[in-house]
């Protein structure tokens, strides 16, 4: 039978591995893109499973000054799809992590 002493050592060992997987699965999570769209298309924007925004695409036709309102309101529609989108690909990601560690399904992390 392990000592104490052994199976705190174990037990830290363990908990520092399951941290060193999260920190590399967070930084992935700056890899992954998302889009987000709306107005069937006519706003999109690209933003990393973190939520940093990479890029807004308008098309042409929405480019029309008696159209602001209607064009800001679908670029916020199409962030906000996108920080869905980005929030679905994030869990994804750290539950693939949590399960590779054999931490059960969730069970939520202090980070």
């Amino acid at each position: 039978m392990k000592s104490m002493e052994e199976m705190i050592q174990a037990a830290q060992k363990a908990a520092e591995t399951i941290q060193k997987q999260m920190e590399e699965a967070q930084g992935r999570l700056d890899g992954i893109e998302v889009e987000g769209v709306s107005g069937g298309g006519l706003v999109k924007i690209r933003a990393s499973a973190k939520g940093r925004v990479i890029g807004v695409a308008i098309d042409d036709s929405l480019i029309d000054k008696a159209e602001k309102g209607i064009l800001e309101d679908l670029i916020v529609a199409a962030f906000n799809d996108c920080r869905t989108k980005a929030d679905a690909a994030a869990n994804e990601e750290m539950q693939k992590v949590q399960m590779a560690a054999g931490i059960p399904p969730g069970f939520k992390l202090p980070f």
